[in-house]
């Protein structure tokens, strides 16, 4: 049973950075498609970014382009998202989404993604 676990969020101040990650098991990590999703209180979620299982395709949402990068790890099997130039407008549950499915036109929507974890908060500061 494939599991996801994110870690990292925390509050932060207008400008600052923060990493966040999520550990993958219980299935083929090099294998998955993963992607970070956010929700606002309020607001629908949305897309923040996608890696292909190579971590050679990779896609951002327009709000967080330029700012925030995806990675990976296949041999830990850890996908991160290292956030800097934070805004309050970031301040949203952050959630790591999964599925064996290779890179789409249609990982931008959270449906798409079998597996979520259970999300991490972050909360910036004016």
């Amino acid at each position: 049973q494939v599991q996801l676990v994110e870690s990292g969020g925390g509050l932060v101040q207008s400008g600052g950075s923060l990493r966040l990650s999520c550990a993958f098991s219980g299935g083929t990590f090099s294998s998955t498609t993963m992607g970070w999703f956010r929700q606002a209180p309020g607001k629908e979620r949305e897309f923040v970014a996608a890696t292909s299982r190579t971590g050679i395709n990779i896609d951002y949402a327009d709000s967080v382009k330029g700012r925030f990068t995806i990675s990976r790890d296949n041999h830990k099997n850890t996908v991160y998202l290292q956030m800097t130039s934070l805004k309050p407008e970031d301040t949203a549950v952050y959630y790591c989404a999964a599925d064996p499915k290779r890179d789409s036109p249609d990982w931008y929507t959270s449906r798409w993604y079998y597996y979520w974890g259970q999300g991490t908060q972050v909360t910036v500061s004016s």
